[in-house]
């Protein structure tokens, strides 16, 4: 109801702003352009529908209110807010002189009689008009930012929104300009003057009339505003219990009664993400429940459907939408100053300890064929092998996880715990991926001296698994001994001159037999146990062991 409301209102005022525009080429355009753009809005249906909207996303703006247990909020919130709360004040200005004018007064208002008013009569109105626009069209871009900043069309679409969000206000308010600028010239005949008063039905009385109504509408909505308040107030009174929130920082508050976490921490001042404003959207607010997940509600539509999307685990939820009744321990999963986008990461890989399988490849000869190719060309080869490389990975279930110079490191086994999937897919890549440099070597015959060569490092093991690097450049990676290990058996296959080395770890997490491959040992530097692995000259197919 609130979304719906609000694009009606939207889409009234495009219209309008749009009309204002028409002036720019002559008031006369404009007042054609207002039987296109505005009459329809003036019938009985228009009207029942903008009625409609503006007291649904009026309501919900007084509800919101009401509901917050705290008046501490975001930046982006306490502006889209606070501009909201801002406009019927202004508003009604403009709309005592024109539509309450019509239904209250019997004025027959058009745009020489409100321009006149404006420009000629009360100048101080056309100020109050200008900052209307502004403050209207500054509540609906931050709303619709809010709403939409995770979408993906919402980020590639960011240059040309903001160019949009710029240009329409601003040739609405030329055109306003223009057309001010008409009347004031022609307000310089006395008998035109008197024409468009009487055709607007506007007597000596008529600006006296107008402002009472303007100070009642205004008084009505200081009322209304109000509730919310006083109701707040008599809520408080009731009391209730104060469940204990226990933050991973250390802190330790208690919670208003029905507060959210996210207002909770917000009300002591604790910073916490909250990219979409608490709207349970961007799932940037999201928290790991360390202490009292049992006694919590399940997740309602709203905030269950939102960590679907991030394939959050149970014990992940929104701290915007989690309302405890009993003690609570949380820690955030991503930090506080981040964006809508920080939000799409995968809900279950914000830094645990899983089993995992690694793979490193590596490029081999690349140096000396850099030294044999100019700049450009050797980027080219790269990109190349990189995009084959990715593209093996995707095809079985594989995540890149970065780079490092001529070679990338590879997670597989990210969903799920079956250990021997995520190895049957590992070696399922490692195949792919030398079928792709074969693909790659012909390709490229006539540009390489010799064909390209790699090696590929496979090991399964216990690793930090989650999003990492700095803030907007986040990727979701992995520390620990598993990678070294990795890492170390990728550079064994030049020692045993090989495409592959597998770790008997792998081999036998993915129930993997390889009857007559030897098996080797090698020192890891930080290991006391040596490390088992299988030299393959050709990638295997793999064997299920009994």
């Amino acid at each position: 109801m609130r979304l719906a409301g609000a694009l009606v209102l939207l889409a009234f005022v495009l219209c309008h702003l749009i009309n204002h525009m028409l002036a720019l080429v002559s008031l006369d355009m404009a007042i054609a352009g207002h039987d296109v753009l505005m009459e329809p809005w003036e019938s009985a249906f228009g009207t029942g529908l903008l009625l409609a909207a503006g007291i649904t996303h009026y309501a919900n703006a007084l509800w919101a209110v009401y509901r917050r247990r705290t008046l501490r909020m975001g930046t982006a919130e306490a502006w889209q807010l606070g501009l909201g709360l801002t406009i019927p004040f202004l508003m009604m200005i403009h709309l005592s002189g024109t539509r309450l004018g019509e239904v209250f007064l019997d004025l027959d208002p058009g745009y020489p009689s409100v321009l006149l008013n404006q420009w000629v009569f009360s100048p101080w109105k056309g100020a109050i008009q200008g900052a209307l626009v502004l403050v209207v069209w500054g509540h609906a871009c931050s709303g619709l930012h809010l709403r939409y900043s995770a979408r993906d069309w919402y980020i590639r679409s960011q240059a040309w929104l903001l160019a949009l969000a710029v240009v329409i206000p601003t040739l609405s308010l030329a055109g306003w300009v223009a057309g001010g600028s008409h009347v004031i010239r022609a307000a310089a005949d006395p008998a035109w003057v008197g024409t468009v008063l009487a055709d607007a039905h506007s007597g000596p009385q008529t600006q006296a009339q107008v402002m009472r109504l303007a100070l009642n509408g205004v008084g009505l909505h200081l009322l209304l505003i109000a509730l919310p308040f006083v109701f707040r107030s008599v809520r408080g009174l009731r009391g209730g219990k104060r469940p204990q929130l226990t933050h991973s920082s250390g802190r330790v508050v208690r919670m208003a009664p029905g507060s959210s976490v996210l207002e909770a921490l917000q009300d002591h001042g604790i910073p916490h993400a909250s990219a979409c404003g608490g709207k349970g959207r961007c799932t940037t607010c999201r928290v790991r429940i360390r202490g009292g997940l049992a006694q919590l509600p399940p997740p309602s539509l709203l905030e269950g459907a939102a960590l679907a999307r991030i394939e959050a685990p149970a014990e992940v939820r929104l701290a915007c939408q989690l309302r405890p009744e009993h003690d609570l321990s949380i820690m955030p999963l991503l930090p506080s100053d981040a964006v809508a986008a920080d939000g799409r990461l995968h809900g279950g890989l914000d830094g645990r300890e899983r089993h995992v399988v690694v793979m490193f490849i590596d490029l081999r000869g690349s140096t000396t064929l850099g030294e044999a190719k100019m700049p450009f060309d050797m980027l080219f080869i790269l990109h190349r092998f990189f995009q084959q490389m990715t593209r093996a990975l995707t095809l079985t279930g594989g995540h890149y996880s970065n780079f490092t110079g001529d070679g990338l490191m590879a997670l597989y086994g990210l969903k799920g715990s079956d250990s021997r999937k995520a190895v049957t897919a590992a070696l399922a890549g490692a195949r792919e991926m030398t079928a792709s440099l074969e693909r790659l070597n012909s390709e490229l015959a006539a540009e390489l001296p010799v064909p390209l060569r790699m090696g590929i490092g496979i090991h399964y093991g216990e690793a930090i698994v989650g999003t990492m690097g700095p803030p907007g450049a986040q990727i979701i990676s992995a520390i620990g001994d598993t990678i070294n290990t990795a890492a170390r058996l990728e550079g064994l296959t030049k020692e045993h001159d090989c495409p592959l080395v597998l770790s008997a770890a792998a081999a036998e997490a993915g129930g993997q037999a390889f009857p007559g491959v030897p098996r080797h040992q090698v020192m890891v530097k930080g290991r006391i146990e040596p490390v088992e692995f299988l030299a393959f000259a050709d990638v295997p197919m793999g064997q299920v062991s009994a």
